[in-house]
């Protein structure tokens, strides 16, 4: 920076036509004749002829002075540029979505979201797993669990809530289970892990209970299983914004809604979060894009209980 510096100040005097007069508008005449002298020393050429009346370029100083207006150009364009990105949503996104939230719920609302934003791309790579967000080159990621204490910017989409649901075939077959004892008597997709596999907790006015449950599907994916209570195999435990849009459409329903889900004290390692890198300051593309997404996971669910 201290280089272009000087080159600036070479251009200025040669448009100005003198030192004094270039230095008007930025410092002292000394201050500008020990910058030329110095940006000369440094290229070990004299590029201005020096008399009591005038200044004149030398034949090396003339061909300087060219680029050096062609460089000042250029850099004007790139802080133009630069800036613009930061003032207008436009250019491309990468992001990394959880496969979850990304195929029920951010995805389908990006129609939305681009035709805010015409001039904006978005290219998406769905992964569970946490990154490097500046290797590789992520703008903007959403994480689930507690966020650690980096250089990496956090905000909480969603907290973790779980809710009991069915399609609307499957509970006019079965029937719709009144209280947690009830689900012994149903077809109830497990996930294979310990948080809510065949032991289903539920609390209410401070109570608490446990149902161990029985189904003929279970899987560690939780996609499989939406997909499974689509296809009216049984019901599932499943977090809110996971099938909100499915519950809002009728296409499924939520049951034992006055209980809460699978109390425990670790549920904040199911918050989801939307991350980007604080090195990389906020572009408007960046703030854009999370702040769609904290409008998404907070909208009310239109849940159509049983």
């Amino acid at each position: 920076m201290e280089e272009l510096g000087r080159i600036q100040t070479f251009v200025k005097v040669v448009e100005a036509g003198s030192f004094s007069a270039a230095a008007r508008d930025v410092s002292s005449v000394s201050w500008v004749a020990r910058q030329v002298k110095s940006l000369e020393d440094e290229l070990g050429v004299r590029l201005l002829n020096r008399s009591t009346r005038r200044l004149s370029l030398t034949e090396a100083g003339r061909r300087f002075y060219e680029q050096s207006c062609a460089l000042s150009r250029d850099l004007g364009r790139a802080m133009s540029e630069a800036k613009s990105s930061q003032d207008t949503v436009k250019g491309q996104l990468r992001v990394q979505l959880r496969v979850s939230a990304g195929t029920t719920l951010i995805v389908p609302a990006l129609p939305a979201f681009l035709a805010k934003h015409p001039g904006l791309s978005i290219n998406i790579t769905l992964a569970d797993e946490r990154c490097d967000l500046i290797a590789n080159d992520i703008d903007v990621a959403v994480w689930a669990g507690r966020m650690p204490d980096s250089e990496i910017v956090s905000r909480r989409l969603a907290p973790s809530k779980r809710i009991v649901c069915g399609s609307p075939a499957y509970l006019e077959l079965y029937g719709v289970p009144k209280k947690p004892e009830d689900l012994k008597r149903h077809r109830c997709l497990r996930f294979t892990q310990r948080s809510y596999g065949n032991s289903w907790a539920f609390s209410k006015d401070g109570e608490q209970e446990e149902v161990h449950v029985q189904g003929d599907l279970s899987s560690d994916n939780g996609l499989v299983l939406l997909s499974a209570v689509m296809g009216d195999l049984g019901l599932m435990v499943a977090q809110e914004w996971m099938v909100r849009v499915l519950l809002s459409e009728g296409r499924l329903v939520r049951v034992l809604g006055d209980y809460t889900v699978n109390p425990r004290p670790d549920e904040d390692m199911y918050d989801l979060y939307a991350v980007y890198a604080s090195s990389r300051g906020l572009a408007r593309k960046v703030r854009a894009f999370v702040d769609f997404l904290v409008e998404l996971f907070s909208a009310p669910a239109d849940d159509h209980p049983a």
